[in-house]
């Protein structure tokens, strides 16, 4: 699969190429969850100063995937299943707002990136794909709708939120049979977008966010049980 573009780095300053570099390997659990941070080696790995990764580590922190604490350190931060129902609330009624705008909104050439997009995925084959390449291509998917909308508050929300439900799929990643289901429901949204319908876009939205909640606690409940 394809991925959405995103600014290059020479488009980029450090301190954002810092923080995007920083935002998705905590997304992704590659910074695992109570990992402490350290600023002079996430800069020598980086190959920039300490200054843009420190400036990157504020910004991260009010994305709620760090925490900081006096004398002790930067650390990333746990993953609470308890906010799963905050989280989920919050995207279900802030998602099928982008879907329904980036119906309405969306110009035509980004009308026909999300009809590639879709077509990208209804002829790959999620199931033979990586658990973890599928979740890299979800959170693409989504940061292409936020910003078909055209509401930049509207994007800089819903994509902290998603990071925020990302982080806990990965968690739970290994107990999750696959998570193609979950990949190709975005075809019907996106084509839904592309055609302008603003209604069923935003049902499907709904769909789509309602069904990640119910995966997550169906795991969690079965984790729960006793053997």
């Amino acid at each position: 699969m394809t991925s959405t573009a995103e600014p290059t780095e020479t488009a980029m300053s450090l301190s954002e190429q810092a923080y995007r570099n920083l935002r998705d390997q905590l997304i992704m659990l590659e910074i695992r969850p109570g990992d402490a941070i350290n600023d002079s080696a996430l800069a020598a790995s980086l190959g920039i100063g300490r200054t843009p990764v420190r400036e990157a580590l504020k910004r991260l922190e009010s994305d709620h995937l760090v925490v900081s604490y006096p004398r002790r350190g930067t650390f990333a931060t746990r993953v609470d299943f308890t906010e799963l129902a905050d989280i989920s609330e919050i995207r279900q009624l802030l998602e099928p707002l982008a879907a329904r705008r980036a119906a309405r909104n969306a110009s035509a050439p980004m009308r026909a990136r999300l009809r590639d997009l879709a077509a990208d995925i209804a002829r790959s084959q999620p199931s033979n794909s990586d658990q973890h390449d599928l979740m890299r291509f979800d959170i693409a998917v989504h940061r292409q709708i936020y910003a078909a909308a055209g509401n930049s508050h509207l994007e800089d929300v819903l994509i902290r939120y998603d990071n925020l439900a990302t982080r806990i799929w990965c968690l739970v990643l290994d107990k999750i049979p696959s998570v193609a289901g979950h990949i190709t429901e975005h075809v019907n949204l996106l084509h839904a977008i592309s055609d302008g319908d603003g209604e069923l876009s935003a049902a499907l939205a709904l769909g789509h966010v309602t069904n990640f909640e119910k995966t997550i606690r169906t795991v969690l409940e079965i984790a729960r049980s006793p053997v």
